[in-house]
């Protein structure tokens, strides 16, 4: 009896470890409700098999991030330095790291003129990065830049083959899981300016999900309880039996 209840024990505590990350995971997308461009993050459970000695294998819980790539409403700014992508694709950003990936486009001019992001990385253009020499800028749908009249360019979107190939670096960064792995010139998409691509965080979803969580993680501290309880039990009846 001791030793099912010490599996018990020990399921129990890997359930409630796993919704602790869950929670905190949900928390962090909380937290970035409002943050342009940002894409919610899920965890999935599965079991897998693995042996505990020579002879003895069980099955554990395991936990995976999965990034939800569906596409956020579009904020109307009025800005014209801000831009939103409707359909597949990415901004790219030269970043110190090597290029990275964003659907945010809350961008702003250095001192050089260069069009960057609110942490200083470069907006890549089909020419390199993007200069902004001039007042008024407009955007075609296709992503071509005009300013004061002049041909500026074209930003550069890309997409991929599989979003598994990519993961998130940050807040709202995207990079390459391997090296292998080569992006695509986007295609179907349209570019909105003066519009930015909100969180697809459901305040509502995630709210209701957090509250089933705490519901589950008391129920599983209720059942590390009783099991505790059985062995305090079970060894206090041994030590009257033996005395």
């Amino acid at each position: 009896m001791f030793i099912k209840n010490r599996l018990g024990l020990i399921e129990g505590t890997e359930t409630m470890l796993a919704q602790s990350q869950r929670l905190n995971q949900i928390t962090n997308n909380l937290a970035n409700v409002d943050t342009p461009g940002y894409k919610k993050e899920d965890i999935t459970f599965w079991e897998m098999l693995y042996t505990t000695n020579h002879n003895r294998p069980r099955v554990g819980k395991a936990l995976k991030i999965l990034t939800n790539h569906q596409e956020g409403s579009a904020k109307n700014t009025g800005n014209q330095l801000d831009f939103a992508i409707s359909g597949n694709g990415f901004f790219k950003l030269q970043t110190p790291q090597g290029v990275r990936y964003s659907r945010a486009g809350n961008f702003l001019l250095n001192n050089e003129g260069q069009l960057v992001n609110p942490d200083g990385h470069l907006v890549l253009g089909d020419g390199g990065p993007i200069v902004i020499n001039g007042n008024e800028v407009s955007v075609a749908t296709d992503g071509s830049l005009m300013v004061d009249g002049v041909n500026a360019g074209r930003f550069d979107i890309a997409t991929f083959a599989n979003l598994t190939d990519i993961e998130k670096e940050g807040t709202n960064l995207f990079r390459l899981k391997n090296e292998g792995v080569e992006e695509e010139p986007a295609i179907d998409f349209t570019i909105r300016q003066g519009f930015l691509e909100s969180s697809n965080v459901s305040l509502v979803s995630e709210m209701t999900t957090m509250l089933d969580l705490h519901r589950a993680y008391e129920t599983q501290q209720k059942v590390i309880r009783t099991f505790d309880e059985i062995d305090a039990k079970a060894i206090s009846t041994v030590g009257k039996l033996t005395s």
